[in-house]
């Protein structure tokens, strides 16, 4: 008697399976599920095509919840049925489509390309929770906007392209939620962060017409920051140290300090950075003249960017767009060595041990 061939044997399966009760469909769909988990990798490979199309005939005979738990089950298999995966991962009802769209490595980036423009919010959203994410995919998440963008900033596994970046950098414009996030994310690249950090604030939706009148409410000035207390300064100093030993303490480390609000990690950074005590450091911060702070940035090596998120996060009264140009223009003048020896020796360090404001001011002038 001659054996059957594989063909006819999965023709047999595919027959008894469209005869099959639904609940004896359930029992196969589960006892195959169960095989492909408890083979091992190199059965597993040869399972799957044998296997996939009369997983795929099941998946027309149960109902949604065995179908999640399926989807659940593939999820975890590095390799899996790929006719099944792809439709479950493209299947209309969230709950069967997301468990693999979360976890499962056997999709390709083309597999997710296709569902992130054919499928909605939910699916989308899985998909940029994934442990790693490719730069195709991140930006094909990009282009749908919204909350999409800002769950694939704080996802650390993301691969952002310069693409990628550029489309951000342009909804930035108009969120200013996703330029914060960037900003504040490690790894983003110095010069995206100059770019953000340099354009003007983000713009608001237009108001409603014909708004009903009322009075102008002048807007707060933001508070002036705590100043951090001695056990502050020394919990932040070990790291700080050890940032600048390995050449990370930077512009962009900076920069996330101010923006941040980490007041003891910002203090003790310029402290570090320019060789002046932490209380000159307090001191030229809380200055309303804000030259002394000018000259500490500078003696930091800091860059101009990363001094005026500084000047305009430090809280109490805004920069004008006068002082802001006043700011920039000492900046540009100031000689390095001039600001190094005046935040560590010269006028600015003899000051920080001057209570009065006046003769402060009147000292902290210095030939540049």
């Amino acid at each position: 008697m001659m054996a059957n061939s594989p063909a006819d044997i999965l023709a047999e399966l595919e027959e008894a399976v469209a005869a099959c009760p639904a609940e004896r469909c359930d029992r196969i769909l589960s006892g195959m599920v169960q095989l492909l988990i408890g083979s091992h990798d190199q059965c597993r490979e040869l399972l799957v095509n044998v296997v996939d199309g009369v997983l795929l005939r099941l998946t027309e005979r149960v109902d949604a919840s065995a179908l999640v738990q399926l989807s659940t089950a593939l999820a975890e298999l590095d390799v899996a049925p790929p006719e099944t995966l792809w439709r479950l991962a493209s299947h209309d009802d969230p709950d069967v489509a997301c468990p693999v769209l979360l976890k499962s490595q056997a999709l390709s980036a083309a597999d997710l390309e296709a569902v992130i423009d054919s499928r909605g919010e939910r699916h989308r959203r899985a998909i940029a929770a994934r442990s790693e994410i490719a730069p195709a995919v991140a930006e094909a998440l990009i282009k749908h906007g919204g909350p999409i963008c800002l769950a694939l900033i704080k996802n650390p596994g993301t691969k952002f392209s310069d693409a990628a970046y550029a489309a951000l950098i342009a909804k930035a414009d108009q969120d200013g939620e996703i330029a914060k996030a960037l900003v504040l994310r490690p790894g983003t690249p110095d010069l995206v962060v100059r770019k953000l950090l340099s354009a003007p604030p983000a713009r608001k939706a237009p108001a409603t017409p014909n708004p009903p009148a009322a009075a102008p409410v002048p807007e707060a000035e933001p508070a002036p920051p705590k100043r951090p207390c001695r056990a502050d300064y020394a919990s932040a100093r070990p790291e700080i140290v050890v940032l600048n030993r390995i050449g990370k303490l930077n512009d962009s480390t900076v920069n996330r300090f101010a923006i941040r609000g980490e007041t003891a990690n910002l203090f003790t950074a310029l402290s570090v950075l320019s060789g002046a005590p932490l209380e000159i450091i307090e001191r030229v911060v809380s200055d309303d003249d804000c030259e002394g702070l000018v000259m500490a940035c500078r003696a930091s090596r800091l860059n101009w960017q990363t001094t005026l998120t500084i000047l305009s996060n430090r809280g109490g009264k805004r920069l004008s767009f006068a002082e802001r140009e006043r700011a920039q223009r000492i900046f540009e003048t100031l000689l390095l060595s001039t600001s190094q020896w005046a935040v560590r020796w010269g006028e600015i360090a003899a000051s920080a041990n001057t209570r009065d404001p006046v003769d402060r001011g009147s000292k902290m002038v210095v030939n540049r």
